[in-house]
């Protein structure tokens, strides 16, 4: 082009308009990729298809070693499907870690392993549970108001647990990381000391 001075210019036009050259590459465009016997001029294909779809294959068999596995119960109550958790930018403190693993400081898991000798939370209304926390513990009633606003709004009370991970999941970390068992723990605080006193009067 440059030896028969020709000038080339690029600039936009309507598509299907009547214009004869645009017209002209969308019929060659059509017959190329309806022929079988056109030879692909070009087979190269983006990085980022190939990470995506790396990825996608990764998440179906991580879900699929997820639900086989018998382990991580209450984890997986929180997080059934791990496509919906790695959208979110978890902030894994001990507390909220705590409450999505029922591992640590919660009696139900401390009995399990001898540490401590009963599961009743101070309460005493039921053992002191991830669901007890959550859902019925009357200690933490006053704690739990905020999460049980923002779910009404669209849900009927009491939510899923996987439901308050993800969909919920701001209001839920707030209150993982607020109420979990401080409030309990100075219960049973003070009647280990009145405990204590007792035995001291007698």
């Amino acid at each position: 082009m440059e030896e028969q001075e020709w000038l080339v210019e690029l600039s936009w036009i309507k598509a299907h308009a009547g214009h004869h050259g645009n017209e002209l590459a969308d019929q060659v465009a059509k017959e190329a990729v309806s022929s079988k016997t056109i030879e692909e001029c070009y087979t190269r294909i983006p990085k980022s298809v190939v990470w995506s779809e790396l990825n996608e294959q990764s998440v179906k068999q991580w879900q699929n070693e997820w639900k086989r596995s018998s382990k991580g119960v209450t984890t997986k109550s929180f997080f059934p499907k791990i496509a919906d958790g790695l959208k979110l930018r978890i902030n894994a403190t001990p507390k909220f870690t705590t409450t999505v693993t029922g591992h640590g400081n919660i009696k139900t898991y401390l009995y399990k392993y001898k540490i401590i000798e009963g599961t009743m939370c101070s309460c005493d209304e039921d053992e002191q549970s991830v669901d007890n926390i959550l859902y019925e513990c009357e200690l933490l009633e006053h704690e739990r108001e905020r999460l049980k606003a923002a779910a009404i709004r669209s849900e009927n009370w009491p939510v899923t647990k996987a439901k308050l991970s993800i969909k919920f999941y701001k209001n839920f970390k707030e209150i993982a990381n607020s109420i979990l068992l401080v409030k309990v723990q100075c219960v049973n605080m003070t009647r280990q000391i009145r405990n204590q006193n007792c035995k001291w009067n007698r």
